[in-house]
């Protein structure tokens, strides 16, 4: 049975759900999955009902663990001399970022002590963030491939160190082709075949299926934008779009699901801006009380300054709702402009606006008193058309278990071609495979050497 290490930052967390769903992929394939985590889950992860949970979490580490981690780096410093050297003289990055390498390396080989002894084959590590230094650090220490997962931010604004990660994977993953061709145009010497596009998915129900022709009838338009309140979502953006919205007098309700660091900010800027009855911000909502949200919402909106390919507009393009999002990174490979979905010029809050009016008004046109007319009728179903096609789209190419399904193959597929080429390439692994004969006790190779002579240099982790 292969056997498999999947690392992430903190696992399992409600704002990842694709993490617990590869790893439940990969245990359906038969491979043997070893969750681990870097930091322990806060309380409301847990208890979400995930079966998956994490068998390895790494903070806090015990004395004794920290120890011998000292000591492996000690005996076997040649295995990672390198990496130091990257960490303490090269490159660009500040004291504080080489000072953390030095500490991920510290919980590299930590992690390589808590793996030993059970048969791990590969390491996966998802996101680009400090826990793909500590696999790759601990998969030297094992000598075993490791591969990572590619999001957004991990890559476009906090690739720290992904030139010497990058190099050292056996393959990378990504979730978009914008973030394929952002690699390969910023790392050069990048093996162009090792990075890949898995694109992920979200459940796609029959009920989505159907056109959806009316809207729900609630009085105002109902605004709906789901996120982490943080900085990179840039919440604020939207906040100042409905203070113009509110002084052209529109009529509207905004809803903000989500809570983080910005919340006390995101406040008082609703307060300043006169808002607070037509903003909410709602906090954390549970995933069983996402339907009643995205079912009362006319449009949902995002308005990040850096994604991949965010689950929120697939989930709400798969409940056949009208989107309006930045056209950057990965968004436009989910919403085509004018046919599955609604783009606007990232940072232009007059463009934002323009493209809400516009949504706006061509839903006005489903009610109109004059919908036989045929420009009322035209611009009432180019709308039913958009939500027809978002729902398309998202069932043919974001589809979560056809996806999950691929990437399980093809990363089953991956790490049985490094195993073969490893086969060819290791000389210690060429050597076992020869034939043998005894000679005594003495298992003696067919060309006359000591079998067992390649093999005394194995790697051993001592306790």
């Amino acid at each position: 049975m292969l056997t498999v290490a999947y690392l992430a930052n903190q696992f399992p967390s409600a704002v990842e759900p694709y993490v617990g769903e590869e790893i439940e992929q990969l245990r359906r394939q038969g491979v043997r999955v070893i969750a681990g985590s870097v930091r322990k889950a806060r309380p409301s992860a847990e208890g979400g009902g995930n079966e998956c949970e994490a068998e390895i979490v790494m903070q806090p580490l015990r004395a004794i663990v920290l120890i011998r981690a000292v000591w492996l780096c000690i005996r076997r410093w040649n295995v990672i001399s390198d990496l130091i050297w990257r960490v303490i003289y090269r490159g660009h990055e500040g004291p504080l970022q080489r000072g953390k390498a030095l500490l991920h390396t510290w919980m590299g080989a930590c992690y390589a002590i808590s793996l030993r002894g059970r048969g791990v084959e590969h390491i996966h590590v998802h996101h680009g963030y400090f826990g793909s230094w500590i696999t790759m650090v601990a998969a030297r220490f094992l000598d075993i491939g490791f591969s990572i997962t590619l999001h957004g931010s991990d890559l476009l604004l906090h690739g720290t160190y992904l030139d010497v990660k990058l190099e050292n994977c056996s393959f990378c993953v990504t979730v978009s082709e914008y973030n394929r061709r952002f690699i390969l145009d910023h790392y050069a010497g990048i093996d162009a075949e090792k990075v890949i596009v898995s694109r992920l998915g979200v459940e796609v129900r029959e009920q989505a299926d159907r056109r959806l022709d009316r809207q729900p009838d609630h009085g105002e338009f109902s605004i709906l934008t789901i996120g982490r309140l943080h900085r990179v979502k840039d919440h604020a953006f939207l906040v100042r779009a409905c203070a113009q919205l509110h002084t052209r007098g529109v009529a509207f309700e905004c809803s903000i699901a989500g809570e983080g660091p910005e919340r006390r900010q995101l406040e008082s800027l609703i307060r300043r801006c006169g808002l607070k009855e037509r903003v909410t911000l709602l906090g954390h909502v549970p995933h069983e009380q996402m339907d009643s949200l995205y079912e009362r919402a006319d449009v949902v909106v995002l308005t990040s300054r850096s994604e991949g390919i965010p689950l929120v507009l697939m989930e709400a393009m798969a409940r056949g709702k009208v989107v309006l999002a930045p056209a950057i990174t990965g968004i436009p490979e989910l919403v085509i402009r004018g046919q599955t979905g609604f783009l606007y010029e990232a940072g232009s809050m007059g463009d934002f606006v323009a493209q809400f009016l516009l949504i706006r008004s061509l839903m006005g046109s489903s009610s109109h008193p004059d919908l036989h007319r045929p420009y009322v009728l035209l611009a009432a179903r180019r709308l039913d058309w958009v939500r027809h096609a978002a729902q398309v789209q998202v069932r043919h190419n974001f589809n979560r278990d056809k996806n999950l399904a691929s990437f399980s193959e093809l990363f089953i597929g991956r790490i049985a071609r490094q195993a073969g080429n490893l086969l060819h390439e290791n000389s210690v692994l060429q050597q076992i495979q020869l034939p043998v004969q005894w000679n005594g006790d003495v298992p003696v190779r067919t060309d006359g050497t000591d079998a067992v002579a390649g093999a005394r240099s194995s790697v051993v982790l001592d306790g």
